[in-house]
């Protein structure tokens, strides 16, 4: 169907071209307009078109083995999309739905090869927008694959949580217990026997029950508990981490599993299949022989 060719000047695709070539390619493209969450084409589909998006936005996204959706693209005024299914001619690689009320220019494989002709640097546009297609589906598979709890919660560290931390690390280790028994010895002997006595006849500076040392060592506790505290939450946020990533690792393993079972299926009624057709052939030939 013809269109006005008015509707391709404003797009960058078709900026080069002069009226005689844009009038020529505006009489064999087509409009399509899809209303809001309307379906363009589902994954899997045959693809004979690539689309201009004219006006809306189109999303591109499809979906991994444990059914989650995965956008890879939101297109928008002056993009577009479905060129690698319209240059190998297979399937398409993606679902195309319509964010908001979408018109779309479409144009075949004869359509593109008369845009190529009357403007070879189309192709090399093309080819650039296949190129940051590629780039964003292997950030993708690089963010996707299985994560590391461990890697994942550091990359998100404070400062305030790093020194929580090392201190609840400190606190239950062998180095804190020796220092501490040490730091009690040293000052109670201090303050018992080694200090002269003051005017009031007590031992050195904090005498019996050392009333400093104990307040010193309830602050210490006070404060201990709160980066224990600390460390404790950021430890539950890694323990969620790790149970997500659990979680879709078995979704993953599941999911093969069940694959195996129905290639084992598969190979097994093909296998009955085979040995029927073998036993129906051994019939076939034993017949003849025992009429005679």
């Amino acid at each position: 169907m013809a269109v006005d060719p008015a509707l391709l000047e404003d797009m960058e695709f078709f900026k080069l071209l002069d009226d005689e070539d844009r009038r020529a390619l505006a009489e064999v493209v087509d409009i399509i307009k899809l209303d809001d969450n309307q379906t363009l084409f589902q994954a899997g589909e045959p693809g004979e078109s690539l689309f201009l998006v004219r006006e809306g936005e189109v999303e591109l996204f499809i979906k991994d083995t444990t059914g989650q959706k995965i956008i890879l693209d939101i297109t928008r005024p002056g993009d577009f999309f479905g060129e690698i299914a319209l240059l190998d001619a297979g399937p398409r690689t993606a679902t195309a739905v319509a964010l908001t009320p979408t018109e779309l220019i479409a144009l075949d494989r004869e359509d593109l090869m008369l845009l190529f002709g009357k403007k070879p640097a189309a192709a090399l546009h093309m080819l650039a927008a296949m190129g940051r297609m590629t780039r964003k589906a292997d950030e993708l598979l690089r963010t996707r694959v299985s994560r590391n709890a461990n890697e994942e919660a550091a990359e998100n560290l404070t400062l305030l949580q790093r020194i929580a931390d090392w201190l609840a690390w400190f606190s239950g280790s062998m180095p804190f217990l020796i220092i501490h028994a040490f730091w009690f010895v040293i000052w109670i002997s201090l303050n018992t026997f080694v200090l002269p006595r003051n005017a009031d006849g007590a031992v050195g500076f904090d005498p019996f029950p050392f009333g400093l040392l104990t307040m010193i060592v309830s602050l210490e506790a006070i404060f201990l508990a709160c980066f224990v505290l600390i460390s404790q939450n950021r430890q539950a946020q890694k323990d969620k981490v790790r149970s997500d990533i659990e979680y879709d690792v078995n979704i993953k393993a599941e999911l093969e599993v069940a694959e195996l079972h129905q290639k084992a299926d598969h190979i097994h009624e093909e296998m009955l299949r085979r040995f029927t057709n073998l036993e129906k052939l051994l019939a076939q030939r034993t017949t003849p022989a025992e009429e005679v």
